[in-house]
């Protein structure tokens, strides 16, 4: 190419073989783009459990620490909200430089799933380099690393050991030495930006989820207070059966095994043991009986000091059967539903229980009813009886209704329908059902469904779909709609345990 006279036409074919070489040059193979696209949706699960874990944490605080001691878990769970918001802040960030990347990259790809510019090298540079985001989302990750262990006690700041970091390297790395453009510079890829902006979004997921621990992590450290003494009476029950003796401890809190105080029920004296008095009421005959407890210390200066307990009731009845639901006040068809069986003055092992209808196992006051389809509507009867003295005794029965479950609810990552993000929709992936305000946790298995996808100015288009996970035709198809576009999931044919088929409601997203 470079001797001898040559024509335009050939000098032109030559500059377009130039070009051709510095095409292939730059060009990045599909084997290391897809390994890319695979890490993010790795990343992308990672993610999604991370914020399950996360949720259940908050969860079980909320439903538990923080109903029974307020006073102590309100300025935890201020905090642990706190670590959320400053995560999702950062997360609705990074977000937002996705949907740049999705748009100069002329969306996504319905055979890769990924990035219609995928492979391009400029477009990651031109954002996060030229326009300075990689600097701000540098300053945001650091700044958020920050708050998070701000919001730690000095203590554990220490152990903090998340990654959510951003550091500009020490030596060179391929000549560059700025975070922003080791990781967005010149030769990145789109993919590659995306895959290290979604493992970012993790790692402030896993941050989040280590401070939220810590700092629930607190409320279970030891809190003791031995400041103040206070009688207290303790008695295993208040409701016993004529003939059988009442017993209560009376003792003194705070007390160690060494003290021996003098404690007292209506002028009597009890035997004292490691501080602790035992008191025997009378039970000969059926009535409500009332007693207080006096207990006398001798402090330190010699001096005795008098604490009585509150006004202690208990009640002496005749034998009963008592036969409660532990979900609710019915029985419901098709599984298994959970009851405790006591009568009251026996041991536990003598109770029996039987059915009218159906089966019912167990022992020791935990007994399991089971019922066919064929009862529902029908009340049936639990017959209680229980051994004493070589003799089984008839204590009574109960009627109970039974009903057939409940239709649950489709869903789709949590939501019923309504106006989302075009990304949020394309990302998810299965139906989903859940039995809103029901007592037992129950699954309906998906056993098929219909999806409409209507984009602006385009015929609609249903795809049939087996099992309650996204077909690759459902996802290919998600993956390509437009915002505006309407997605509906109808004809959704579900199955309880039971057996029962039931279809439930459809349910319409529009993206936005």
């Amino acid at each position: 190419m470079a001797g001898g006279r040559e024509t335009t036409r050939q000098k032109m074919i030559n500059i377009m073989y130039l070009v051709l070489l510095a095409m292939l040059a730059l060009n990045v193979s599909d084997t290391i783009l897809n390994a890319f696209k695979n890490i993010n949706d790795s990343l992308e699960t990672s993610k999604g459990n991370v914020n399950v874990s996360i949720e259940q944490l908050f969860s079980a605080f909320q439903n538990t620490k923080l109903k029974d001691e307020p006073a102590r878990a309100q300025p935890i769970w201020d905090k642990a909200n706190q670590a959320k918001a400053y995560a999702e802040e950062l997360n609705a960030y990074i977000q937002k430089i996705k949907t740049d990347f999705s748009t100069a990259g002329n969306g996504i790809d319905p055979e890769t799933g990924d990035l219609v510019e995928r492979a391009n090298q400029d477009i990651a540079q031109g954002i996060m380099i030229n326009q300075k985001k990689g600097e701000e989302l540098k300053a945001k990750i650091n700044s958020t690393r920050e708050k998070l262990i701000g919001l730690l006690n000095p203590e554990d700041r220490a152990s903090v050991t998340f990654s959510l970091e951003a550091k500009d390297a020490d030596k060179n790395v391929n000549g560059k030495k700025k975070w922003e453009e080791i990781n967005f510079g010149e030769g990145t890829p789109l993919t590659a930006a995306n895959t290290i902006l979604t493992k970012i979004q993790t790692d402030t997921k896993n941050a989040e989820a280590e401070v939220v621990k810590k700092l629930f992590g607190n409320m279970d450290k030891s809190l003791v207070n031995l400041d103040q003494f206070a009688a207290v009476a303790v008695a295993p029950s208040s409701y016993v059966i004529q003939g059988q003796p009442y017993v209560a401890e009376v003792f003194l809190t705070a007390s160690d095994s060494k003290s021996n105080p003098d404690i007292s029920v209506g002028g009597g004296k009890l035997s004292v043991k490691d501080g602790k008095g035992s008191y025997t009421g009378s039970t000969g005959s059926v009535g409500v009986f009332k007693w207080v407890g006096t207990i006398r210390v001798k402090q330190t200066d010699g001096q005795i000091k008098e604490y009585r307990t509150p006004e202690q009731t208990y009640q002496v009845a005749k034998p009963s059967a008592t036969v409660s639901p532990d979900k609710m006040n019915v029985i419901y068809a098709g599984i298994p539903n959970p009851f405790s069986v006591s009568a009251a003055g026996f041991p536990l092992e003598s109770v029996k229980a039987s059915i009218s209808a159906g089966s019912i196992s167990g022992s020791n006051g935990k007994f399991m009813v089971n019922v066919g389809g064929d009862q529902i509507g029908k009340e049936l009867n639990i017959n209680v009886s229980a051994a004493s003295g070589g003799k089984t005794l008839n204590l009574g029965a109960q009627k109970f209704r039974v009903k057939a479950l409940p239709t649950p609810k489709a869903f789709v990552k949590g939501k019923s329908g309504g106006n989302v993000d075009l990304e949020w929709l394309a990302a998810s992936g299965q139906i989903e059902t859940e039995l809103e305000d029901f007592v037992f946790d129950i699954k309906y298995k998906v056993i098929r469904f219909s999806t409409t996808f209507i984009n602006p100015r385009s015929a609609a288009l249903t795809v049939q779909n087996s099992g309650g996970g996204f077909s690759g035709q459902t996802k290919g198809a998600l993956n390509s709609i437009q915002p505006g576009a309407t997605v509906i999931f109808r004809d959704i044919v579900v199955e309880g345990p039971d057996g029962r088929q039931k279809v439930l409601d459809g349910i319409t997203f529009t993206a936005k």
